[in-house]
This record gives C-alpha cells, sequence and structure tokens, in this order.
C-alpha cells in the first residue's frame, strides 16, 4: 500500500497516548495484523499518520465493544466508523428514557474526526449521541465525494486559511444546500494559520470559524450552541430532556433558603442559593438577548449553554447542602 510521507506527522507514542492504547498492543496490531501502516524517517524512526490515528481511535473502542481486532484491523476508517455508529446508535435505543439527543456530523479532515470519535470527547456533550455520517481526509476529496446521508454539522480542518480554501469550502456548502434545501448543515472551521479577511468573510458568510488550539471542552460547546439555534438565529427552547437541565428551584425557593439561618452560622445554603438565581437571570438573558448575526446566535447559545450547566451544577450542589444543614426544599 502507498503512502505519503509528508503526512505522517506521529510518533507511536503520540498514537498510544491520543488513542489510549498502549505501544505495545499497537506494535502487535501493526506487525501481526496490518492495522497500520507507517512510514520511516532517515533516521529510522516510524511515522504514523492521522489515518492511523482515526484508526487506532476506532478499532480500540470496537474491541472494547467485543470486535476481534483479526476480523477489523484491515477495514477502512469508514468501515470502521460506520460499525461504530452501529453501536452507538444501539445503545441510544437502549437508553432512550435519557432522551439523548442524536447528532449528524460530517466530518473533514482525519485528525479532527478521531479526535471527535474518542469516548473522552463524548464526555463533554452529556445527553447527546454523536453519529458522524462522512469523513473525508481532505478538501479536495470532500468535493469531489458524495455525502451519503443528510448532516446536522459539517465539521471542517484546515492548516491554512485563504482564499483558495474557502472557495472550496463554499463550494462544498452549496452542494449541500442543493442536497438539503430545508436544513442546510451548520459550517464549522478550524484552522491553524489564516488571514483575518478571510476568517471574517467566512463568519459574514455564516461559518463559525475558530482558530486552533481549541480545547475538546470548547469545541463540544460550539456544537452544543449549534444544535441551540434554529434557521432564523434565534435558540430553541430549552425542553426537558435536553441538553441543558431544566431549572429545579424558583426564584421563591432560592429567596427561602437564602434567607435561613442555622445554629452553625455556615453562610453555604444563602451563597448558593444566590449563584443559583444569579446564573438562572444570566441564562434567561442571554435567551433573550437580541441576535444581529448568526455569530451573535451562536454567542448567545454558547453562553446559555455555560451558563445553564453552571446552574444545574450548583443546584446539585445546594441539594447536596440542603441534605447536610437539614433544609427542605
Amino acid at each position: 500500500m502507498a503512502v505519503d510521507s509528508k503526512n505522517h506527522c506521529y510518533r507511536i507514542g503520540t498514537i498510544s497516548k491520543l488513542a489510549g492504547i498502549p505501544v505495545p498492543t499497537l506494535r502487535v496490531w501493526e506487525s501481526r495484523y496490518g492495522a497500520f501502516h507507517p512510514v520511516k524517517t532517515e533516521g529510522q524512526h516510524r511515522m504514523y499518520g492521522e489515518e492511523d490515528l482515526l484508526r487506532a481511535t476506532l478499532i480500540k473502542q470496537l474491541c472494547d465493544e467485543g470486535h476481534a481486532i483479526s476480523t477489523i484491523a484491515n477495514m477502512s476508517a469508514q468501515a470502521l466508523s460506520q460499525l461504530h455508529n452501529k453501536h452507538r446508535n444501539g445503545k441510544a435505543l437502549e437508553t432512550s428514557r435519557l432522551h439523548a439527543q442524536s447528532v449528524k456530523i460530517a466530518v473533514i479532515g482525519l485528525g479532527l474526526a478521531g479526535r471527535i470519535e474518542a469516548k473522552k470527547f463524548a464526555l463533554n456533550l452529556p445527553g447527546s449521541s454523536l453519529e458522524i455520517t462522512d469523513i473525508f481526509a481532505d478538501l479536495a476529496v470532500a468535493k469531489i465525494g458524495a455525502f451519503k446521508d443528510t448532516t446536522e454539522i459539517l465539521l471542517i480542518k484546515v492548516n491554512t486559511l485563504h482564499e483558495i480554501v474557502m472557495q472550496d469550502i463554499e463550494a462544498i456548502s452549496a452542494q449541500l444546500r442543493v442536497n438539503q434545501p430545508s436544513s442546510p448543515p451548520q459550517i464549522i472551521v478550524l484552522y491553524n494559520y489564516g488571514r483575518d479577511q478571510v476568517a471574517h468573510a467566512m463568519r459574514a458568510a455564516g461559518m463559525l470559524v475558530r482558530r486552533e488550539p481549541i480545547t475538546d471542552y470548547e469545541l463540544a460547546e460550539l456544537i452544543r450552541s449549534v444544535l441551540m439555534v434554529d434557521a432564523n438565529h434565534s435558540l430553541r427552547e430549552v425542553t426537558p430532556g435536553s441538553m441543558i437541565p431544566p431549572r429545579k428551584y424558583s426564584d421563591e425557593t432560592l429567596a427561602r433558603v437564602a434567607g435561613i439561618s442555622n445554629n452553625v452560622l455556615c453562610e453555604c445554603p444563602r451563597h448558593v442559593a444566590e449563584i443559583i438565581a444569579q446564573l438562572a437571570s444570566f441564562e434567561q438573558y442571554s435567551q433573550e438577548c437580541l441576535n444581529k448575526s448568526a455569530e451573535d446566535a451562536h454567542l448567545h447559545a454558547y453562553l446559555t449553554s455555560v451558563s445553564g450547566s453552571a446552574r444545574a451544577l450548583f443546584e446539585h450542589a445546594l441539594e447536596k447542602v440542603a441534605q447536610h444543614e437539614g433544609i427542605n426544599l
């Protein structure tokens, strides 16, 4: 199998760390089953590519789900991803009582696909189930390829952002609007280097553009913000079972708790209740704030998500404090 040495930039230790697989296991999978195709540098160092990282991530998860390495080692990254999606969809059905929200994402960039396929990334999106509908190595492949399914989000990773890259992304976006006229996907672009003018132009066109490095948590919050915004740049109504839990306690309940004094002079109930009230107020403010553009809408969705998640955490903390202090909520 021919490989492109220019795209091989990971040592086996890096693959081990990112995919969560011991180095000896990776060596066995490579030597015995031909799972990876590294290249050797002039100094005889074995270097692995983004596809190797993606495949390692998927193979590990499928092995954890009961598949034998011998049966999946030579499958393509696309086939591995589809098999993994079947497992995730099955688990989503089993846990339907949790009202998990399924999110369809197409990805351009093998390294980025491997990143969001990892279990640790899913931990940043509780209440949702990611389904990777398509994976393309780069923009050139995506331009001539066919998207097999409708998608809610097109997630793109490029190294350099310039006019030609913007034109390629716009061409792909135009094709998706033809295929999905009623619900075109939101486009998120991550880049390492680029011109500010190009990034501004893409944002003006309704794309979400962020410069790397961006943490898994920040990327997950960006995805969450997309799911919270409708086609009119308004925030969707937050309902029970969605990614942001609804409020548990009214302003009246919080005021009552804040006014309770106790024998040990602990101010925790009052402070926690006041924090919850402040977060709930800011959460509502973010939901009602005027959106002049798509970027405004996603910013307010992000702020709503952060404040709502924090409010839910402090509500849980209030329950712990109330139990300790014997307060009836």
